[in-house]
C-alpha cells in the first residue's frame, strides 16, 4: 500500500507503526540505514519545503480538490496562465479567463517529474516555455500523477531525455521554496518563491 493510501485509510492503525518501529529496533546498528520509499521521502521533504498537496484517488477527487482551492483564495473569474491545452478543457467549468497573461492570479501546469529527494517540482519549456520563474505568478497550481514520482532530478532528466525522442527540451528547471513568507537564509537567496498546491492523482 502507497504511502499516500496508508494517510487516508481509517484501518490503518498506529499498533502498525509500532510494531514496524520494533521491528526496525531488532536490526543491528551496524545495518545500513533503510531506505525510504519514494512517495515518503517525495511527501517528507515537499511540506518540509512548504508545499500543500492534496492526494486524489480519480479524477472527480481532482475537481473538488481544485474547486475547494478556488474557494479558499477566492480565485473564480481569474485570470490564469496556462499553456497545456488538456488542463485547459479539464478546468474549463470554473468561470476561469485561461491564457498567457502577464497579470494572471495563478500558474496552472503539468510538470515533468516530482523529484523526491528534494521534495521539488521539475519544469521544462514544455510548461513554461522560455520563462523564468521569477516571471510566473506567486501562485501555482500543479497536476501531477504518481507515476511521475522520480528518486533524484538525474532520474528525471533521463526520462525527459527519453519520452522526447532525441529532442530535449530547453528551459529545464525545478521549483522547490513554497514558503513565501519565511525569512531568506543565504541558502535560499536569489530563489524563485511560489505558493504552490501540488494536486496528485493516484495512476498506479
Amino acid at each position: 500500500m502507497s504511502l499516500f493510501k496508508r494517510l487516508l485509510n481509517p484501518n490503518y492503525k498506529k499498533s502498525d507503526g509500532k510494531a514496524k518501529r520494533a521491528q526496525h529496533a531488532d536490526h543491528s546498528s551496524y545495518y545500513p540505514e533503510q531506505k525510504l520509499p519514494v512517495d515518503e521521502k517525495f511527501t517528507f521533504n515537499f511540506k518540509n519545503n512548504g508545499g500543500k498537496f492534496i492526494y486524489c484517488e480519480n479524477w472527480e477527487e481532482i475537481t473538488e480538490a481544485f474547486d475547494n482551492i478556488m474557494l479558499e483564495n477566492d480565485w473564480y473569474e481569474q485570470d490564469v496562465f496556462c499553456i497545456n491545452k488538456q488542463l485547459c478543457q479539464k478546468f474549463d467549468g470554473f468561470n476561469l479567463n485561461f491564457g498567457s497573461s502577464e497579470k494572471a492570479t495563478f500558474f496552472l501546469s503539468n510538470c515533468e517529474s516530482l523529484v523526491a529527494n528534494n521534495g521539488s517540482i521539475l519544469l521544462s519549456s514544455n510548461q513554461i516555455k522560455e520563462k523564468k520563474l521569477k516571471e510566473l505568478p506567486l501562485n501555482v497550481i500543479i497536476f501531477a500523477t504518481t507515476s511521475q514520482l522520480v528518486d533524484t532530478i538525474s532520474e528525471g532528466l533521463r526520462i525527459i531525455k527519453n519520452q522526447s525522442s532525441g529532442y530535449i527540451p530547453s528551459n529545464i528547471t525545478t521549483i522547490q521554496d513554497f514558503e513565501t513568507e519565511k525569512e531568506k537564509d543565504f541558502m535560499s537567496y536569489g530563489s524563485s518563491t511560489k505558493n504552490l498546491y501540488l494536486l496528485l492523482l493516484e495512476d498506479l
